[in-house]
């Protein structure tokens, strides 16, 4: 039997969860794959910083939430000034239509794969079932949390079920955690990883689903659910750091061990197939279809925070669906690579992502916004290492592209 006090907190947990979607994405299916049978386990040092960067990432966003009352995005729009409000909420919309193309990509490839369904019909599908997720929000939190909880645990059982399939090469996958590049392109799916890991709209949604649930209690019950956020980010960012684990270690296991590529995910499917059978395939592309749904629900839930927040004004869900949809349904319809564009998508998360981590670092060492939540000095300076060690690493990648005219 809970005490009172931890009966009246139980029904606030779960926004951790529901933001942790944002890191089991499509994108990094593609990216986690390709970086598995491209470099083996050598990056896996990158997969297991990010997800470690993530809980502090999202700790600090779940703070700012349960200080304020507020999302970033509004307390953004109480602090600065109109032409950088507007020039964060650009970025902030990039970040959305990237983060979009990468989920009906992933759900439309999956679709393909299940079903064989044309591309372009799998897009629009899966953009049509996120707008049914989405309908549960007028039922309050609890039932579209369930649901996207429930599409979790499919992604979850199917990957690591595919890793155990395949088998972990213990001193491989030791020699993966000391970090390291090996060449231009290693970097480039750093970058990659570091994007589809470490979501700039996870910041935005995990402060909103915390300040709606805060704004009723007063500061010791504040103080609770701040110590369970403790507890149930660090769970969360768990076990999405085990998928995207799990989706590398197949990879390895299945293509670069054995000197087979897989260029693109439907390669990675039939190479699944061909070597841990068409069970472990199948639930491949579920998790790919289930990734895909849940993580569109929550990537247009963040972009109406985005604008609304940024910009004060509100559109309906159908209209800001269609808005940031419009650009993956264009680029399936043209026939671009999927597994190119899911790639693509995630390091323009990465370069998006500094934008939403300075602000999220400045208020939360501000007195005057977050009261006697504040940060201690530390948790600013590991907040500053990170958003530095993000930075550099966008610049370690854009800067030779922008030196070769020069060079």
């Amino acid at each position: 039997m809970l005490a009172p006090s931890r009966q009246r907190l139980w029904p606030l947990l779960g926004p951790a969860f529901v933001a942790s979607v944002a890191y089991v994405d499509p994108g990094n299916v593609a990216t986690g794959t390709q970086a598995g049978a491209t470099y083996g386990t050598l990056l896996l040092w990158v997969v297991v910083a990010s997800n470690l960067l993530a809980v502090l990432v999202q700790y600090l966003s779940a703070k700012l939430g349960l200080a304020t009352g507020l999302d970033l995005p509004r307390l953004c729009a109480g602090r600065y000034r109109r032409p950088v409000l507007v020039g964060l909420w650009v970025l902030a919309e990039l970040v959305a239509m990237a983060t979009d193309l990468a989920e009906v990509v992933g759900g439309a490839v999956a679709l393909q794969l299940l079903f064989g369904l044309p591309l372009l019909l799998g897009g629009v599908l899966t953009g049509l079932v996120s707008f049914v997720l989405l309908a549960l929000t007028r039922r309050g939190h609890r039932p579209f949390e369930r649901a996207v909880l429930g599409l979790l645990a499919v992604v979850l059982l199917g990957f690591v079920a595919a890793a155990l399939g395949a088998g972990v090469d213990v001193g491989s996958t030791a020699s993966g955690l000391v970090p390291r590049f090996t060449d231009g392109g290693s970097v480039t799916l750093a970058a990659g990883l570091v994007g589809a890991t470490v979501m700039p709209h996870a910041v935005y949604v995990h402060s909103r689903l915390l300040g709606q649930r805060a704004a009723p209690l007063a500061e010791p019950e504040r103080r609770g659910l701040l110590r369970a956020q403790r507890v149930d980010i660090p769970v969360a960012m768990g076990l999405a750091g085990l998928v995207n684990i799990s989706i590398l270690l197949t990879a390895n296991a299945v293509f670069h061990s054995r000197g087979v590529a897989a260029d693109t995910i439907q390669q990675a499917h039939a190479g699944i197939a061909d070597r841990l059978g068409p069970g472990v395939a199948l639930c491949f592309a579920l998790s790919l279809l289930a990734s895909g749904l849940a993580s569109s629900s929550v990537g247009t839930l963040s972009g109406q925070i985005v604008m609304s927040g940024f910009l004060g004004i509100s559109l309906r869900v159908t209209v800001r669906r269609i808005v940031t949809l419009t650009p993956a349904l264009l680029l399936l319809a043209l026939g671009v690579d999927a597994t190119t564009a899911l790639i693509d998508s995630q390091v323009v998360l990465s370069f998006g992502l500094p934008f939403a981590l300075v602000p999220l670092v400045l208020l939360t060492r501000d007195p005057g916004v977050m009261g006697s939540f504040v940060n201690r000095r530390r948790t600013t300076v590991a907040a500053s290492v990170v958003v530095t060690l993000v930075v550099a690493l966008d610049l370690a990648l854009v800067g030779p592209v922008l030196l070769s005219p020069f060079t």
